[in-house]
Protein backbone atom coordinates (compact mmCIF):
# COMPACT_ATOMS: atom_id res chain seq x y z
CA UNK A 1 0.00 0.00 0.00
CA UNK A 2 1.80 3.43 -1.17
CA UNK A 3 0.78 6.39 1.60
CA UNK A 4 2.76 8.70 -0.95
CA UNK A 5 0.51 8.08 -4.06
CA UNK A 6 -2.36 8.83 -2.01
CA UNK A 7 -0.82 11.72 0.08
CA UNK A 8 -0.04 13.02 -3.70
CA UNK A 9 -3.60 12.17 -4.75
CA UNK A 10 -5.23 13.85 -1.79
CA UNK A 11 -3.04 17.08 -1.89
CA UNK A 12 -3.75 17.61 -5.84
CA UNK A 13 -7.71 17.50 -5.55
CA UNK A 14 -7.66 19.67 -2.48
CA UNK A 15 -5.46 22.27 -3.83
CA UNK A 16 -7.49 21.78 -7.62
CA UNK A 17 -10.89 22.11 -5.32
CA UNK A 18 -10.06 24.79 -2.49
CA UNK A 19 -10.87 22.54 0.19
CA UNK A 20 -8.99 24.13 3.39
CA UNK A 21 -8.72 20.63 5.28
CA UNK A 22 -9.06 17.32 4.44
CA UNK A 23 -8.28 13.81 6.26
CA UNK A 24 -8.44 10.42 4.24
CA UNK A 25 -8.06 6.82 5.63
CA UNK A 26 -7.59 3.61 3.71
CA UNK A 27 -8.07 -0.09 5.44
CA UNK A 28 -6.71 -2.71 3.23
CA UNK A 29 -5.47 -6.62 4.66
CA UNK A 30 -5.46 -5.59 8.03
CA UNK A 31 -3.41 -2.08 7.56
CA UNK A 32 -4.63 1.31 7.80
CA UNK A 33 -3.00 3.75 6.01
CA UNK A 34 -3.61 8.04 5.99
CA UNK A 35 -3.32 10.94 4.23
CA UNK A 36 -4.34 14.75 5.39
CA UNK A 37 -3.81 17.88 3.85
CA UNK A 38 -4.53 21.58 4.77
CA UNK A 39 -5.89 23.02 8.10
CA UNK A 40 -8.54 22.72 10.55
CA UNK A 41 -9.50 26.36 10.51
CA UNK A 42 -8.00 29.23 8.23
CA UNK A 43 -8.70 31.82 11.25
CA UNK A 44 -6.85 29.48 13.51
CA UNK A 45 -4.76 27.02 11.71
CA UNK A 46 -3.58 23.33 12.89
CA UNK A 47 -2.52 21.04 10.94
CA UNK A 48 -5.31 18.09 9.91
CA UNK A 49 -4.75 14.85 10.77
CA UNK A 50 -6.42 11.57 10.91
CA UNK A 51 -7.51 12.31 14.65
CA UNK A 52 -9.57 15.83 14.03
CA UNK A 53 -13.00 15.62 14.05
CA UNK A 54 -15.54 16.32 11.13
CA UNK A 55 -19.13 16.47 11.07
CA UNK A 56 -20.31 13.59 9.82
CA UNK A 57 -24.03 14.43 9.37
CA UNK A 58 -25.62 11.82 8.00
CA UNK A 59 -22.89 9.00 8.36
CA UNK A 60 -24.55 9.32 12.15
CA UNK A 61 -27.37 7.54 10.54
CA UNK A 62 -24.77 3.89 10.43
CA UNK A 63 -24.66 3.99 14.20
CA UNK A 64 -27.83 4.53 14.85
CA UNK A 65 -28.74 1.84 12.78
CA UNK A 66 -26.46 -1.04 14.27
CA UNK A 67 -27.67 0.02 18.02
CA UNK A 68 -31.38 -0.46 16.64
CA UNK A 69 -29.92 -3.94 15.56
CA UNK A 70 -27.94 -4.43 18.53
CA UNK A 71 -31.28 -4.14 20.21
CA UNK A 72 -33.14 -6.50 17.75
CA UNK A 73 -30.03 -9.12 18.42
CA UNK A 74 -31.21 -8.54 22.12
CA UNK A 75 -34.71 -9.01 21.48
CA UNK A 76 -35.79 -5.86 22.61
CA UNK A 77 -36.83 -4.42 19.41
CA UNK A 78 -38.73 -6.28 15.95
CA UNK A 79 -37.70 -4.39 12.80
CA UNK A 80 -41.59 -5.62 11.28
CA UNK A 81 -43.43 -4.10 14.43
CA UNK A 82 -45.21 -0.83 14.11
CA UNK A 83 -43.62 1.82 15.60
CA UNK A 84 -46.27 2.48 17.92
CA UNK A 85 -45.05 -0.15 19.63
CA UNK A 86 -42.40 1.57 21.03
CA UNK A 87 -43.03 4.91 20.59
CA UNK A 88 -47.29 4.90 21.54
CA UNK A 89 -47.75 8.89 21.47
CA UNK A 90 -46.76 8.42 17.87
CA UNK A 91 -48.74 11.04 15.70
CA UNK A 92 -48.11 11.62 11.81
CA UNK A 93 -50.63 13.64 9.10
CA UNK A 94 -52.16 10.51 8.43
CA UNK A 95 -53.20 8.39 10.90
CA UNK A 96 -53.35 5.06 9.06
CA UNK A 97 -49.51 5.59 8.37
CA UNK A 98 -48.97 6.02 12.18
CA UNK A 99 -50.23 2.65 12.74
CA UNK A 100 -48.67 1.04 9.97
CA UNK A 101 -44.69 2.59 9.61
CA UNK A 102 -42.20 -0.36 10.89
CA UNK A 103 -39.07 -0.37 12.43
CA UNK A 104 -37.77 -1.30 8.98
CA UNK A 105 -39.40 1.17 6.96
CA UNK A 106 -37.64 3.89 9.19
CA UNK A 107 -34.36 2.47 8.87
CA UNK A 108 -34.59 1.50 4.92
CA UNK A 109 -36.22 4.57 4.07
CA UNK A 110 -39.30 3.26 3.05
CA UNK A 111 -41.81 5.05 5.83
CA UNK A 112 -43.27 7.30 3.16
CA UNK A 113 -41.99 10.74 5.27
CA UNK A 114 -40.79 13.62 3.78
CA UNK A 115 -37.24 14.89 4.78
CA UNK A 116 -37.13 16.26 8.32
CA UNK A 117 -38.97 19.54 9.78
CA UNK A 118 -36.85 22.24 10.21
CA UNK A 119 -35.32 23.01 13.68
CA UNK A 120 -36.21 26.86 14.39
CA UNK A 121 -34.37 26.71 17.73
CA UNK A 122 -37.61 26.88 19.63
CA UNK A 123 -39.36 24.97 22.25
CA UNK A 124 -38.45 21.43 23.47
CA UNK A 125 -35.69 20.42 20.85
CA UNK A 126 -35.36 17.04 22.23
CA UNK A 127 -36.51 13.85 20.82
CA UNK A 128 -39.38 13.92 22.51
CA UNK A 129 -40.38 17.57 21.37
CA UNK A 130 -39.26 16.42 17.75
CA UNK A 131 -41.85 13.64 18.37
CA UNK A 132 -44.64 15.95 19.40
CA UNK A 133 -43.72 18.18 15.83
CA UNK A 134 -44.15 15.17 13.34
CA UNK A 135 -48.13 15.52 12.72
CA UNK A 136 -46.37 18.65 10.16
CA UNK A 137 -44.31 16.75 8.56
CA UNK A 138 -45.78 16.26 4.73
CA UNK A 139 -45.90 12.10 3.72
CA UNK A 140 -45.15 11.48 0.28
CA UNK A 141 -45.83 8.27 -0.18
CA UNK A 142 -48.07 5.05 1.54
CA UNK A 143 -45.30 3.19 4.14
CA UNK A 144 -43.68 0.49 2.21
CA UNK A 145 -44.49 1.73 -1.08
CA UNK A 146 -40.93 3.30 -1.62
CA UNK A 147 -37.93 4.66 -0.71
CA UNK A 148 -36.75 8.61 0.64
CA UNK A 149 -34.39 9.24 2.16
CA UNK A 150 -35.85 10.85 5.39
CA UNK A 151 -33.93 12.33 8.86
CA UNK A 152 -37.06 12.73 10.29
CA UNK A 153 -37.24 8.67 10.22
CA UNK A 154 -33.68 8.06 11.45
CA UNK A 155 -34.83 10.67 14.61
CA UNK A 156 -37.74 8.70 15.01
CA UNK A 157 -35.82 5.51 15.57
CA UNK A 158 -34.08 7.50 17.82
CA UNK A 159 -36.15 8.33 19.54
CA UNK A 160 -37.48 4.20 19.84
CA UNK A 161 -33.72 3.60 21.46
CA UNK A 162 -34.76 6.03 23.93
CA UNK A 163 -37.60 4.69 25.00
CA UNK A 164 -36.48 1.06 24.76
CA UNK A 165 -33.67 1.62 26.66
CA UNK A 166 -34.77 4.44 29.20
CA UNK A 167 -31.78 6.90 28.72
CA UNK A 168 -31.09 9.50 26.79
CA UNK A 169 -30.37 9.40 23.29
CA UNK A 170 -26.63 10.12 23.42
CA UNK A 171 -26.33 8.22 26.65
CA UNK A 172 -27.99 4.94 25.24
CA UNK A 173 -26.03 5.21 22.22
CA UNK A 174 -22.45 5.48 24.41
CA UNK A 175 -23.58 2.25 25.99
CA UNK A 176 -24.71 0.23 23.50
CA UNK A 177 -22.49 1.07 20.46
CA UNK A 178 -19.54 4.00 21.11
CA UNK A 179 -17.94 2.79 24.25
CA UNK A 180 -17.79 -1.27 23.82
CA UNK A 181 -16.31 -0.47 20.29
CA UNK A 182 -13.75 2.00 21.33
CA UNK A 183 -14.73 5.05 19.49
CA UNK A 184 -12.99 7.81 22.01
CA UNK A 185 -13.62 10.33 19.55
CA UNK A 186 -16.82 9.82 17.99
CA UNK A 187 -19.35 12.38 19.69
CA UNK A 188 -22.23 13.90 19.38
CA UNK A 189 -22.32 17.79 20.69
CA UNK A 190 -20.05 21.12 20.74
CA UNK A 191 -18.98 20.40 24.37
CA UNK A 192 -17.84 16.86 23.04
CA UNK A 193 -15.84 17.96 20.16
CA UNK A 194 -14.36 21.50 21.62
CA UNK A 195 -12.22 19.54 23.95
CA UNK A 196 -10.47 17.94 20.52
CA UNK A 197 -8.77 19.06 17.67
CA UNK A 198 -11.76 19.66 14.80
CA UNK A 199 -12.32 21.22 11.58
CA UNK A 200 -14.36 24.63 10.80
CA UNK A 201 -16.35 23.93 7.97
CA UNK A 202 -16.79 26.73 5.11
CA UNK A 203 -18.97 27.69 1.91
CA UNK A 204 -18.18 29.66 -0.91
CA UNK A 205 -19.77 32.56 -1.29
CA UNK A 206 -20.54 33.86 -4.72
CA UNK A 207 -17.44 35.87 -5.06
CA UNK A 208 -15.76 32.48 -4.22
CA UNK A 209 -14.45 33.52 -0.75
CA UNK A 210 -14.79 31.14 1.66
CA UNK A 211 -17.08 32.05 5.08
CA UNK A 212 -16.46 29.78 8.10
CA UNK A 213 -20.06 27.75 8.56
CA UNK A 214 -22.34 28.82 11.41
CA UNK A 215 -23.67 26.83 13.00
CA UNK A 216 -21.01 24.33 13.37
CA UNK A 217 -22.44 21.17 12.08
CA UNK A 218 -25.81 21.04 10.61
CA UNK A 219 -27.85 22.34 13.31
CA UNK A 220 -28.38 24.87 16.11
CA UNK A 221 -26.38 23.81 18.80
CA UNK A 222 -28.77 22.22 21.13
CA UNK A 223 -31.08 20.40 18.46
CA UNK A 224 -30.92 17.38 20.14
CA UNK A 225 -33.74 16.16 18.25
CA UNK A 226 -31.79 16.12 14.88
CA UNK A 227 -28.47 13.78 16.35
CA UNK A 228 -30.21 10.08 15.54
CA UNK A 229 -29.84 11.07 11.82
CA UNK A 230 -26.92 13.31 12.19
CA UNK A 231 -25.41 14.40 15.17
CA UNK A 232 -22.28 12.85 14.90
CA UNK A 233 -18.45 14.24 15.06
CA UNK A 234 -15.75 11.78 13.99
CA UNK A 235 -12.27 11.14 12.76
CA UNK A 236 -10.54 9.39 9.94
CA UNK A 237 -9.17 6.95 12.33
CA UNK A 238 -12.07 6.20 14.51
CA UNK A 239 -14.49 6.14 11.20
CA UNK A 240 -11.90 3.60 9.85
CA UNK A 241 -12.37 1.34 13.58
CA UNK A 242 -16.19 1.98 13.08
CA UNK A 243 -15.25 0.04 9.39
CA UNK A 244 -12.98 -2.60 10.99
CA UNK A 245 -16.23 -3.45 13.44
CA UNK A 246 -18.66 -3.40 10.24
CA UNK A 247 -16.16 -5.96 8.70
CA UNK A 248 -15.82 -8.37 11.82
CA UNK A 249 -17.91 -10.65 13.94
CA UNK A 250 -19.61 -8.06 15.84
CA UNK A 251 -16.68 -8.14 18.72
CA UNK A 252 -19.44 -9.46 21.76
CA UNK A 253 -21.50 -6.40 20.88
CA UNK A 254 -24.12 -8.01 18.48
CA UNK A 255 -24.09 -11.29 16.98
CA UNK A 256 -21.98 -11.17 13.55
CA UNK A 257 -25.42 -12.45 11.57
CA UNK A 258 -27.70 -9.09 12.88
CA UNK A 259 -24.44 -7.01 11.88
CA UNK A 260 -24.02 -8.79 8.59
CA UNK A 261 -27.76 -8.58 8.03
CA UNK A 262 -27.76 -4.78 7.29
CA UNK A 263 -25.93 -5.42 4.37
CA UNK A 264 -28.58 -7.36 2.38
CA UNK A 265 -30.74 -5.46 0.06
CA UNK A 266 -34.23 -4.69 1.37
CA UNK A 267 -35.46 -2.54 -0.89
CA UNK A 268 -34.50 -1.44 -4.51
CA UNK A 269 -32.88 1.83 -5.28
CA UNK A 270 -33.41 3.35 -8.52
CA UNK A 271 -30.88 5.13 -11.28
CA UNK A 272 -29.23 6.77 -7.60
CA UNK A 273 -25.83 7.81 -7.06
CA UNK A 274 -26.22 6.83 -4.00
CA UNK A 275 -26.23 3.13 -4.79
CA UNK A 276 -28.43 0.57 -6.32
CA UNK A 277 -30.34 -0.74 -3.31
CA UNK A 278 -30.63 -0.10 0.42
CA UNK A 279 -29.84 -2.74 3.18
CA UNK A 280 -30.42 -1.47 7.22
CA UNK A 281 -29.13 1.80 6.77
CA UNK A 282 -26.51 1.02 4.38
CA UNK A 283 -26.51 1.89 0.30
CA UNK A 284 -25.42 -1.10 -1.76
CA UNK A 285 -22.75 -0.29 -4.81
CA UNK A 286 -22.41 -2.79 -8.04
CA UNK A 287 -18.47 -2.34 -8.14
CA UNK A 288 -17.63 -4.47 -11.23
CA UNK A 289 -17.47 -7.98 -9.43
CA UNK A 290 -17.39 -6.68 -6.15
CA UNK A 291 -20.08 -5.36 -3.74
CA UNK A 292 -19.69 -2.54 -1.66
CA UNK A 293 -21.88 -0.48 1.02
CA UNK A 294 -21.46 2.87 1.91
CA UNK A 295 -23.33 6.48 3.44
CA UNK A 296 -22.11 9.90 2.75
CA UNK A 297 -23.22 13.04 4.62
CA UNK A 298 -23.28 16.57 3.82
CA UNK A 299 -23.60 19.08 7.27
CA UNK A 300 -23.00 22.91 6.73
CA UNK A 301 -19.79 23.36 5.57
CA UNK A 302 -18.72 19.77 5.69
CA UNK A 303 -18.75 16.13 4.12
CA UNK A 304 -17.99 12.90 4.52
CA UNK A 305 -18.10 9.70 2.94
CA UNK A 306 -17.24 6.14 3.56
CA UNK A 307 -17.45 3.03 1.24
CA UNK A 308 -16.39 -0.50 2.87
CA UNK A 309 -16.22 -3.73 0.55
CA UNK A 310 -16.25 -6.83 2.89
CA UNK A 311 -15.18 -9.78 0.35
CA UNK A 312 -11.88 -7.70 0.60
CA UNK A 313 -11.89 -6.46 3.49
CA UNK A 314 -11.30 -3.04 2.27
CA UNK A 315 -12.35 0.86 3.11
CA UNK A 316 -11.80 3.87 2.63
CA UNK A 317 -12.96 7.61 4.45
CA UNK A 318 -12.72 10.97 3.62
CA UNK A 319 -13.49 14.18 5.37
CA UNK A 320 -13.35 17.48 3.84
CA UNK A 321 -14.38 21.26 5.35
CA UNK A 322 -16.07 23.45 2.37
CA UNK A 323 -19.12 23.12 0.59
CA UNK A 324 -19.81 22.49 -2.08
CA UNK A 325 -16.68 21.28 -3.50
CA UNK A 326 -16.32 18.70 -0.67
CA UNK A 327 -18.54 16.67 -1.96
CA UNK A 328 -16.61 16.11 -5.61
CA UNK A 329 -13.46 15.71 -3.64
CA UNK A 330 -15.06 12.49 -1.79
CA UNK A 331 -16.31 11.16 -4.84
CA UNK A 332 -12.79 11.33 -6.22
CA UNK A 333 -11.36 9.79 -3.23
CA UNK A 334 -13.29 6.98 -3.21
CA UNK A 335 -13.04 6.35 -6.90
CA UNK A 336 -8.85 6.96 -7.00
CA UNK A 337 -8.90 4.35 -4.14
CA UNK A 338 -11.19 1.55 -5.38
CA UNK A 339 -8.95 1.60 -9.17
CA UNK A 340 -5.66 2.02 -7.24
CA UNK A 341 -6.38 -0.63 -4.06
CA UNK A 342 -8.72 -2.83 -5.92
CA UNK A 343 -8.33 -1.83 -9.16
CA UNK A 344 -12.23 -1.02 -9.82
CA UNK A 345 -12.91 1.57 -12.39
CA UNK A 346 -16.25 3.42 -11.91
CA UNK A 347 -17.41 4.27 -15.29
CA UNK A 348 -19.81 7.69 -15.69
CA UNK A 349 -22.32 7.39 -17.79
CA UNK A 350 -23.08 9.51 -21.04
CA UNK A 351 -26.12 11.92 -21.72
CA UNK A 352 -28.13 11.98 -25.03
CA UNK A 353 -27.94 14.65 -26.84
CA UNK A 354 -30.84 17.35 -25.89
CA UNK A 355 -34.06 16.90 -26.58
CA UNK A 356 -36.31 19.96 -26.71
CA UNK A 357 -39.71 17.90 -25.88
CA UNK A 358 -38.50 15.69 -23.75
CA UNK A 359 -37.17 18.56 -22.06
CA UNK A 360 -40.89 20.68 -21.99
CA UNK A 361 -42.49 17.59 -20.25
CA UNK A 362 -40.03 18.03 -16.88
CA UNK A 363 -39.89 22.23 -16.55
CA UNK A 364 -41.12 23.14 -13.81
CA UNK A 365 -40.36 23.53 -9.89
CA UNK A 366 -40.51 20.09 -8.23
CA UNK A 367 -40.60 20.63 -4.00
CA UNK A 368 -39.58 18.91 -0.60
CA UNK A 369 -40.37 20.78 3.25
CA UNK A 370 -37.14 22.80 3.15
CA UNK A 371 -36.15 22.99 -0.53
CA UNK A 372 -37.00 24.08 -4.27
CA UNK A 373 -35.73 22.26 -7.04
CA UNK A 374 -36.27 24.08 -10.56
CA UNK A 375 -35.78 22.38 -13.83
CA UNK A 376 -35.26 24.89 -16.90
CA UNK A 377 -34.29 24.92 -20.44
CA UNK A 378 -32.79 27.75 -22.63
CA UNK A 379 -34.23 25.67 -25.70
CA UNK A 380 -30.17 24.25 -25.96
CA UNK A 381 -29.62 22.36 -22.83
CA UNK A 382 -31.91 21.46 -19.63
CA UNK A 383 -30.75 22.85 -15.90
CA UNK A 384 -31.49 22.22 -12.50
CA UNK A 385 -31.33 24.50 -9.79
CA UNK A 386 -31.56 23.44 -6.16
CA UNK A 387 -31.45 25.32 -2.82
CA UNK A 388 -33.54 26.14 0.10
CA UNK A 389 -37.36 28.29 0.21
CA UNK A 390 -35.83 31.53 0.70
CA UNK A 391 -38.81 32.34 3.15
CA UNK A 392 -37.26 29.69 5.47
CA UNK A 393 -33.65 31.26 4.52
CA UNK A 394 -35.25 34.65 5.39
CA UNK A 395 -36.87 33.56 8.99
CA UNK A 396 -33.58 32.21 10.26
CA UNK A 397 -30.97 33.96 12.29
CA UNK A 398 -28.20 31.35 11.34
CA UNK A 399 -26.34 31.82 7.51
CA UNK A 400 -27.29 28.62 6.15
CA UNK A 401 -25.26 26.62 3.23
CA UNK A 402 -25.41 28.35 -0.07
CA UNK A 403 -28.15 27.20 -2.90
CA UNK A 404 -26.70 25.25 -5.73
CA UNK A 405 -27.09 27.35 -8.69
CA UNK A 406 -28.29 26.00 -12.00
CA UNK A 407 -26.25 23.59 -13.59
CA UNK A 408 -26.69 21.44 -16.71
CA UNK A 409 -28.53 17.65 -16.55
CA UNK A 410 -28.98 15.64 -19.29
CA UNK A 411 -31.00 12.36 -19.35
CA UNK A 412 -29.43 8.70 -19.94
CA UNK A 413 -30.45 6.13 -22.46
CA UNK A 414 -33.10 3.69 -21.42
CA UNK A 415 -31.90 0.32 -20.42
CA UNK A 416 -34.64 -0.68 -22.73
CA UNK A 417 -35.60 -3.88 -20.45
CA UNK A 418 -39.15 -2.92 -20.96
CA UNK A 419 -40.13 -3.30 -17.40
CA UNK A 420 -42.48 -0.52 -17.73
CA UNK A 421 -40.09 1.48 -15.21
CA UNK A 422 -39.92 4.54 -17.23
CA UNK A 423 -37.46 4.13 -19.72
CA UNK A 424 -35.64 7.20 -20.35
CA UNK A 425 -36.45 9.36 -17.30
CA UNK A 426 -32.86 9.13 -15.64
CA UNK A 427 -30.73 11.56 -16.11
CA UNK A 428 -27.51 12.82 -14.59
CA UNK A 429 -26.07 15.98 -13.50
CA UNK A 430 -22.90 16.93 -15.56
CA UNK A 431 -21.33 20.14 -13.95
CA UNK A 432 -20.85 22.35 -10.66
CA UNK A 433 -21.12 21.06 -7.18
CA UNK A 434 -23.67 17.80 -8.00
CA UNK A 435 -21.83 16.74 -11.22
CA UNK A 436 -22.08 13.24 -11.23
CA UNK A 437 -25.23 13.19 -9.12
CA UNK A 438 -28.22 10.67 -10.87
CA UNK A 439 -31.92 10.69 -10.70
CA UNK A 440 -34.88 9.98 -12.41
CA UNK A 441 -38.27 11.13 -13.26
CA UNK A 442 -41.49 9.81 -11.90
CA UNK A 443 -44.45 9.76 -13.49
CA UNK A 444 -48.55 9.46 -12.95
CA UNK A 445 -50.69 6.83 -14.83
CA UNK A 446 -51.48 9.16 -17.71
CA UNK A 447 -47.45 9.55 -18.06
CA UNK A 448 -47.47 12.82 -16.52
CA UNK A 449 -44.46 13.93 -14.82
CA UNK A 450 -45.13 13.75 -10.73
CA UNK A 451 -41.73 14.20 -9.25
CA UNK A 452 -37.56 13.85 -9.22
CA UNK A 453 -35.67 11.98 -7.08
CA UNK A 454 -32.31 13.82 -6.40
CA UNK A 455 -30.05 12.76 -3.62
CA UNK A 456 -32.23 9.65 -2.44
CA UNK A 457 -35.10 12.35 -1.90
CA UNK A 458 -38.33 12.78 -3.76
CA UNK A 459 -39.46 16.14 -4.93
CA UNK A 460 -42.64 16.24 -5.67
CA UNK A 461 -43.47 18.62 -8.62
CA UNK A 462 -45.30 21.96 -7.05
CA UNK A 463 -48.79 23.31 -8.00
CA UNK A 464 -48.97 25.64 -11.10
CA UNK A 465 -49.74 28.85 -9.51
CA UNK A 466 -53.53 29.60 -11.17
Amino acid sequence: MSQDKLSEFVKAQATELGVPGVAVGVLLDGQEIYASHGVTSLGNPLPVDEKTLFHLASVSKTFTATALMRLVAEGKVDLDAPVRRYVPELKLADEQAAAQITVLNLLNHTAGLDWNLIDDGEGDRSLAGLLAKLPGLPLIASPGARASYSQAGYNLAGRIVETVTGLSFERAMASLILEPVGLSDTVYGLAEVMVRKFAVGYNRGDDGDLQAARPWGAFKEGARGDNPGGGLASSASDLLRWARFQLGDGDGVLPAAELHRMREQTVKLRASTLGHGLGICWFLHDLDSLRGIGHGGSGNGQFAELLIVPERNFAVVSLANVGPDGYPFNQSVVRWALEHYLGVVEKTPEPLPYDEGQAQQVVGRYEIDAMNLDIATDGTRLTLAVGIKPEIREASDDEMPPDYPAAGIGFLPGDGDGDGDGDGDEYIVTEGGLKGQRGYFSRDANGAVTGVDLAGRLFNRAAEAS
